[in-house]
């Protein structure tokens, strides 16, 4: 995995139970998250592992990729956590496979939702340039989803093209996202700080 991973914040005014439904649900999921266009999870296998596909539309071709994910709810410091692998064949994809965590920590009335992850690149050198791009989307999307939860405005209302609407300032911002821990540097290995079950987490393709 490459050293330089990706790291993005938020806090949100609302519970956590509502950010963790908003973001673990793949339908709801793929509504705000520009890095994907569907989510189709398959049902928990006994361990709580969850399967899924999913797709990513770029013009004239669609990616398809296969992951993996496994929620933590249930911990006694009120915190939640989940983990996830993530991998595609396809050469058309700047990302080959990939593991990173999603956290979430409660914040008197609101929540800070975090994510850490890395990948295998699939274009070699240019990751240079697709990786800054991945964090920007990212964080953008972070966004997107606060403004869903907090003012009710669906992430339909603010399609991808809304970037170039400089005459609002209520629109998705990326800027508006903690892109590095607090005292950390943004290039650095954010998973570092990752849940233990990751290590655990099986491949997206391996058996159940």
């Amino acid at each position: 995995m490459a050293r330089a991973g990706i790291y993005v914040e938020t806090t949100i005014a609302a519970s956590l139970d509502r950010v963790w439904h908003l973001s673990q649900d793949p339908t709801e999921h793929a509504r705000w998250d520009l890095r994907f266009t569907a989510i189709v999870a398959d049902p928990p296998s006994e361990d709580g592992v969850q399967r899924f596909t999913y797709t990513r539309g770029v013009p004239f071709h669609t990616v398809h990729g296969v992951g993996a994910s496994l929620g933590e709810s249930g911990r006694p410091d009120g915190t939640r956590t989940s983990a996830l692998r993530f991998s595609t064949d396809d050469p058309m994809s700047p990302i080959r496979a990939g593991r990173g965590y999603w956290r979430y920590l409660p914040d008197v009335t609101r929540t800070r939702f975090i994510t850490g992850y890395d990948y295998d690149p699939g274009w070699g050198p240019l990751d240079m340039l697709v990786r800054p791009v991945l964090g920007w989307a990212t964080a953008w999307s972070f966004d997107r989803l606060r403004i869903w939860i907090e003012r009710g405005e669906a992430p339909e209302r603010w399609p991808l093209r809304s970037v170039l609407w400089f005459w609002r300032a209520d629109r998705p911002r990326a800027a508006r996202c903690r892109r590095a821990p607090e005292g950390g540097r943004r290039r650095a290995d954010h998973l570092v700080a990752a849940p233990r079950m990751l290590a655990t987490l099986p491949e997206p393709g391996a058996d159940s």
